[in-house]
């Protein structure tokens, strides 16, 4: 049996997830699962009790309310390991710490340290946390009604970056809907708020967030929100014309946000290709790991007309794109930069005899003889014949 097992009472686990309950209901075969778990079998095609295997010739579910009550009554006391961590701080005190108008930030701080603790030593606690309700009142610390000043203090900015640091990893065991709050107006405006004065730990952090919203499904119409929050845009757009802590963080974010249709105009009127373009071509940042990644999040802008014209029209924006067709020391972003080539050349004379003036014959040709993938040189070799015969045409 190994430590996680020993902390979790056996009947406060699902069957099926081995995980504590956050939603019990009891089958008609008189078992109970997690809803979300048994919720997922039925949804399977599952026509079974997972444990007795009977048939269920009734699939309804029956919340258990005395079970629920056991697991808080447990939670609220704390399980002994998880003291062991925190010595002399239950669960519920620490909750209470956070949720006290009268508690100091320097209280709160701590508290959220000992919390950053209990995630990061115990993973397995995190489900604990979960089910106190503990990442909501991390998020309402981050968005919640403070006013975020160019003169806030460092002790209350403190506050917002533990427990964004906190609420983040909490997310990666939970579903996203708690995120729903940020559709609040006064949500959205600390957001923003914090994006232009909070410290580089928490942009990266609300970067992140921004990440993790446009990656799923499940928050579709929050990552359009955000999409269509200009000011919000401008802030992202902002971090990558400085090569900062959150630079990379801010790739992220804009390359999450463009995955959605509806986004990728609004990116574009804020300046994202022209963003994009001046981190590709710093020197700076040249050798980092999210260049490629810019790269990419480029050519997916360049699937718009606008974006087509912003490269275009920005000075660096072709010369940029041929220097990253072929790089000594790896062919990361080569396949992308080629195929956003062919976009803008295919029909910009402007764009061609910029592209032929900035050497992108020899690049091509470079890439050709190295040991990069077939896909790669197959792509090279269309656009190395099409500005050829475009060439003789003109």
């Amino acid at each position: 049996m190994n430590e996680a097992e020993m902390v979790i009472p056996h009947l406060f686990r699902c069957p099926i997830s081995l995980d504590l309950f956050t939603d019990p209901v009891t089958l008609s075969t008189g078992q109970t699962y997690d809803r979300p778990s048994i919720e997922k079998w039925l949804a399977a095609g599952n026509l079974t009790c997972p444990v007795t295997m009977q048939k269920l010739h009734d699939p309804s579910m029956v919340p258990n309310h005395t079970l629920r009550h056991l697991i808080d009554e447990w939670l609220q006391k704390g399980p002994q390991s998880l003291m062991e961590i925190i010595p002399g701080r239950s669960l519920a005190a620490m909750k209470i710490s956070l949720q006290s108008q009268e508690s100091s930030s320097e209280n709160k701080i701590e508290t959220l340290k000992a919390i950053q603790v209990l995630i990061d030593e115990l993973p397995y606690g995190n489900s604990f946390l979960l089910q106190l309700g503990l990442l909501p009142l991390l998020l309402e610390l981050v968005f919640g009604e403070v006013e975020v000043e160019d003169n806030q203090s460092r002790e209350s900015l403190k506050v917002v970056e533990e427990s964004l640091s906190c609420a983040l990893k909490l997310l990666a065991f939970s579903g996203l809907g708690c995120l729903d709050m940020m559709k609040e107006q006064s949500k959205l405006a600390s957001f923003v708020a914090l994006f232009k004065h909070g410290t580089p730990m928490i942009k990266t952090g609300l970067c992140n967030l921004v990440e993790a919203v446009s990656s799923s499904s499940e928050t579709r119409d929050l990552c359009a929100m955000l999409g269509a929050t200009h000011q919000l845009l401008r802030e992202i757009v902002f971090l990558l014309h400085h090569d900062c802590e959150a630079s990379e963080a801010g790739i992220r974010a804009l390359s999450a946000l463009s995955s959605l249709e509806s986004n990728k105009e609004n990116l574009i009127n804020e300046g994202a290709v022209d963003g994009l373009i001046s981190y590709i071509s710093n020197p700076q940042a040249q050798e980092k790991s999210a260049v490629p990644l810019a790269v990419a999040a480029l050519e997916v802008l360049l699937g718009v007309e606008s974006g087509r014209e912003a490269v275009i029209n920005n000075p660096s924006g072709v010369k940029s794109l041929v220097k990253m067709i072929f790089k000594v020391s790896d062919h990361e972003g080569s396949e992308n930069a080629v195929s956003s080539l062919m976009l803008i050349c295919s029909d910009s004379l402007r764009a061609r005899e910029e592209a032929i003036s900035e050497g992108v014959l020899t690049q091509l040709l470079l890439l050709l003889q190295s040991q990069c993938s077939g896909r790669i040189k197959t792509k090279a070799r269309m656009l190395l014949k099409h500005l050829r015969s475009k060439r003789n045409m003109d």
